[in-house]
């Protein structure tokens, strides 16, 4: 069996294609889901989808088959031809896919190093499948070992001091563009933690802060902890031209604001749309100055270079939690087979005083005394025996030791055990 994970972000991707893989609703998600399971060489997956990445994360049988199934079933949802999903991709299995997984767990492969946002998208997207019966035993157990990496990144560097997300740098970007941000009004589309840091944000700067929502409930729930205006979501194409900043952070389809719905103003304009797909499919007016996602590079490469020094401490605690994460599926797989063997021998010692008690060899009343010598005896002849196993466990011919016991004692491992009590249920 093995991990696989098939990556599209900002680094390998742009906007445009990353818009046709997302997955914006949780109707698309359990589809995705369904068909990704649907096949007999994936047994678990799970399905990250955010504005900078698109990552399918899968336990399989067969790395080839499941890359195939998986890239059919992206090239049938974007349009986007396979061999070109292919050579975009990143592709990971095994120990290069766990190291993935817990980077960006750690949030060392986001846009924004450092940033705190991933951790609840990752957790999101593990509780939608694991809920949804998509993902059990083996990554909810590689999850778990996820966030307890990235709790030592954190606690053990300064990468994540001063948290920063995509919002922050939005906010930030504008700022310098717009100078001084005191006394401006802004509008907040979306009602998602994108919206809700963008406002908190914004109104650290002084900004007047209106939101709106499809659904209005959602919006007066930010307004209601952060002190904000709101207004009706059908009053959007007059509000595109009443403010001199708008964010958008929405899970549409299809843009929300377009051309025609842009007037000439006597104010310039600042516009930044966070969602992918995008909100904004805007090209015609001067006064407006459109950021999106992958706009935001400059910062991001400040934010690159301060952290430089913490993201090297930090990918060498990725690099270690990695290692133990496959020696605790190594002793996962053993154990089994350790207390295998102890069981048969118990059981051989037991059915060896009845036959002996049976046979008139040794007096019934002595049955207990009989018994217990047996236990001794297998326990002192097992014990080095199991030890020079669990001590193999960890070394470069663990795999062929574990098959070559599974076959003599004609059993199947069961890796359903906790690893150090992760991988039970939810993070």
């Amino acid at each position: 069996m093995h991990y696989l994970i098939i990556s599209f972000t900002h680094k390998n991707s742009t906007l445009a294609i990353r818009e046709k893989l997302a997955y914006p609703d949780e109707n698309h998600k359990v589809g995705c889901l369904e068909k990704l399971n649907s096949v007999s060489s994936i047994e678990e997956s799970i399905l990250l989808s955010t504005c900078n990445r698109m990552e399918i994360f899968c336990y399989c049988s067969d790395l080839e088959s499941a890359s195939e199934h998986i890239f059919t079933l992206l090239n049938s949802r974007s349009h986007i031809a396979i061999d070109e999903l292919k050579s975009r991709s990143d592709i990971f299995d095994d120990k290069g896919a766990i190291y993935h997984l817990f980077s960006v767990a750690s949030s060392l492969d986001s846009l924004v190093v450092g940033e705190t946002q991933i951790a609840g998208q990752l957790k999101d997207a593990f509780r939608f499948a694991y809920d949804n019966g998509f993902c059990k035993h083996e990554l909810s157990r590689a999850i778990h070992y996820a966030f307890k990496c990235a709790a030592e990144v954190r606690n053990s560097t300064n990468i994540s001091s001063n948290p920063v997300s995509i919002a922050s740098v939005a906010v930030a970007q504008i700022s310098k563009e717009a100078e001084d941000l005191e006394g401006k009004r802004a509008l907040v589309i979306g009602a998602g933690e994108m919206s809700s840091l963008t406002a908190k944000h914004l109104i650290s700067h002084g900004v007047e802060v209106t939101m709106m929502n499809r659904t209005r409930s959602k919006a007066e729930a930010i307004a209601r902890e952060y002190g904000t205006k709101v207004r009706d979501f059908e009053e959007l194409h007059d509000a595109v031209n009443e403010y001199e900043l708008l964010f958008t952070s929405t899970g549409s389809k299809q843009p929300i604001i377009t051309d025609k719905y842009v007037q000439s103003c006597h104010f310039k304009r600042y516009w930044v749309d966070m969602a992918v797909p995008r909100d904004i499919e805007c090209h015609n007016d001067n006064d407006i100055v459109l950021y999106q996602v992958d706009d935001l590079k400059n910062i991001v490469d400040e934010n690159l270079a301060l952290r430089e020094e913490e993201a090297t401490l930090s990918y060498t605690t990725v690099a270690r939690h990695t290692k133990l994460f496959f020696e605790c599926l190594k002793r996962l797989s053993v154990e089994p087979i350790i207390k295998e063997i102890y069981k048969r021998a118990y059981q051989a010692s037991i059915d060896e005083a009845a036959r002996v008690i049976g046979k008139g060899f040794i007096p019934k009343a002595y049955e207990q005394e009989a018994v217990k010598m047996g236990e001794q005896v297998v326990k002192r002849f097992l014990h080095e025996l199991t030890s020079k196993i669990r001590a193999s466990s960890n070394g470069s011919e663990s795999d062929t030791l574990i098959k070559a016991l599974n076959y003599i004692l004609d059993t199947k491992r069961d890796q359903h055990a906790s690893c150090e009590q992760y991988g039970k249920g939810e993070p």
